[in-house]
Parts: C-alpha cells; structure tokens; sequence
C-alpha cells in the first residue's frame, strides 16, 4: 500500500503537498499540529477524498471510524450490529467477540441515542471492524473519552493489528499509542516532516517533539 506524490488542493489552499508514502502492516501513528494535513491525507487513502494529483496504490479493503461516530441512532445497540453485519461476510462469532471486547453488552438493548459519548465510540469502532477490513483508519480515536473507553479502544486495536493488516491512526494522544505504534509519521503544513519505524524512537511523543522542532529550527 502507498501514495505517490499525492497532493490535495481545495482552492488557494494545499491540505496536503506532494506526499510518497509506503505502508507497512501494524500499527501506523499520524500527528502534527491542527490543520497539518493528516486527516485530509488518509481521507484520500481511503477513497473518502479525491486528490488533486497524485496516486494512492495497492489498497485493499477500508473501513474508517471518524471523530464522531457514525452509527444509527434510533436502533438499539444489537439491532446496529445487526444491520451492519448484513453488509459483511464474517461469521456471528466475530460481532460477539467484538461486542465482548469492546464492553458493549451491557449496553445491548440500549438505543444508540442513549449512549454516553465513550459506548457510542466504542459501537462505532465495533461497526467498523464487522468486516474485517484489510486497513483500518482511526480519526482521533481517543479524543474527549474516558480512560475505560480508552483503554478498550486500545486494546482492540493492538489485538486486530497483525502481519496483514493495517492501522492508521490520526491522534494527539501519542502517549496511550507508545506501547503499540510500529510507525509515527509527522506532518505540517501538509508536508511530511518526519517518517520513523519503531527502532528509531522509544516514545512517539519525545519523536513528534523532536520533529516539530527541527522542522521549526530548519
């Protein structure tokens, strides 16, 4: 999987500029500043976003969970799994892991609407792993979330990464990542500033620091 001299314009503005990427299954941690260009970039991975130019290659199945859950709202929390199931092949045993995972079942027969902002993340994490998706796309995942949710969110995410699959996570939350990330890529500007495997660092958040200063200072 890859992008090649991928760039995204919305009028005078450039979100991302001239971005080569290749990707490696595991764990892959995108930071930088607001408005950085980390977002628009695996929008554009994922087929949510059309780039100006450039091309993203060798892509397999995508599923993205966003900032803010997608999920049916005046559904109960089984008849959402329900429903999104009916879209994928995998067999019920992967929904009641799922479930059992992400700590959903005591919230089975709850409308999604009645869901505190932490299970209605935790469902729509679940929904986007129905299928089994070859890549996996986090949109801060973590955000405004209490440490139960999490720590499950993490969790799940550590337990799905594998040698064939790929997590791409879009956070500020580089700390609670630090015992899973396998590659952090800093972007500013809409350019890449820093790209470095797991070897080159041993905490993300000391290595995006770092970045961002020599890219300040160069």
């Amino acid at each position: 999987m890859r992008v090649r001299n991928l760039t995204k314009r919305y009028g005078d503005v450039v979100a991302v500029d001239d971005v080569t990427l290749d990707f490696t299954p595991g764990v892959h941690c995108f930071a930088g500043p607001n408005g950085s260009g980390k977002t628009t970039l695996l929008r554009c991975l994922a087929g949510l976003t059309r780039p100006t130019s450039g091309v993203v290659e060798d892509v397999g199945d995508v599923n993205y969970a966003f900032q803010t859950p997608s999920v049916y709202h005046d559904l109960i929390v089984a008849d959402n799994l329900a429903v999104f199931s009916g879209f994928a092949s995998e067999p019920p045993a992967w929904r009641a892991k799922l479930a059992d995972r992400l700590g959903l079942e005591p919230m089975w027969d709850r409308p999604a609407s009645a869901l505190s902002d932490g299970y209605r993340k935790r469902l729509d994490l679940a929904l986007a792993l129905l299928d089994r998706p070859d890549v996996l796309v986090l949109d801060e995942p973590l955000a405004d979330l209490d440490p139960a949710t999490r720590d499950a969110i993490v969790n799940t995410v550590e337990s799905y990464a594998g040698d064939d699959r790929y997590v791409l996570v879009s956070t500020h939350n580089l700390d609670r990542f630090a015992g899973l990330a396998d590659r952090l890529t800093v972007m500013s500007l809409g350019r890449v500033i820093a790209d470095e495997p797991r070897g080159e660092w041993e905490d993300p958040e000391a290595a995006y620091e770092r970045a961002l200063r020599a890219h300040r200072s160069g």
